[in-house]
């Protein structure tokens, strides 16, 4: 048996606890969500468990390390996920402002909206260090392979993370609902949207290494 059942215990009620505080993915998927719909926002909370399989394997291949101990690496990866943000906060604060701009917020595809979710996420180094942080803690190297057992875990906590932001698309998308059909509202939801981005980016630049 890989995991010891009161250990594993533990692992799921702290992982529970960590995917429901409110983070840069929750935000995506919110504003994904109540700018275009329900399904947008399932697509990118898909997009960001994408993400999150990456930097399990990463993590679990030891690469994640590089992150940790390479100033440079952390600082490169850091402004290319943080600039990635700002460009898609800024092409929604730079489109039509007006009544005529709601059938503005639907133009995205559900593939775009899914490959922002995997890129925000892989190139977010905070999210590789939090896997080399957490998941070793929960490792039990008697009970075999520590690599399996990284993966095991790392997938657990991605598919209750996704079970949350489900959640959270399909209630954010009802209130979306709402506002498209009000156009003056819906239009400076949009600028709201695009502002979330551009503060996602901004809070992802200037996070430090701790």
């Amino acid at each position: 048996m890989l995991f010891d059942p009161t250990r594993l215990a533990a692992f799921m009620l702290a992982g529970i606890a960590l995917n429901l505080t409110p983070g840069p993915d929750t935000m995506y998927v919110l504003a994904r969500s109540i700018g275009q719909g329900r399904s947008a926002g399932v697509v990118s909370a898909l997009g960001i468990s994408a993400g999150c399989l990456f930097h399990i394997a990463a993590a679990a291949l030891g690469l994640s390390a590089l992150l940790a101990t390479s100033a440079m690496a952390f600082t490169v990866v850091k402004w290319v996920g943080a600039g990635y943000l700002v460009w898609m906060g800024v092409q929604m604060l730079r489109s039509k402002a007006g009544p005529e701009a709601v059938q503005g917020l639907q133009p995205t595809s559900l593939w775009r909206i899914f490959r922002d979710g995997v890129v925000t996420n892989v190139l977010n180094p905070k999210v590789a260090l939090f896997f080399l942080a957490f998941l070793p803690q929960f490792v039990d190297p008697t009970r075999g392979s520590t690599g399996m057992q990284f993966v095991l875990l790392g997938l657990l906590f991605d598919v209750t993370g996704t079970v949350w932001l489900v959640f959270l698309a399909g209630a954010a998308g009802a209130f979306g609902g709402w506002l498209r059909r009000n156009p003056r509202v819906a239009a400076a939801q949009k600028r709201v949207t695009g502002a979330v981005f551009v503060a996602l980016g901004a809070r992802l630049a200037l996070q430090g290494r701790e």
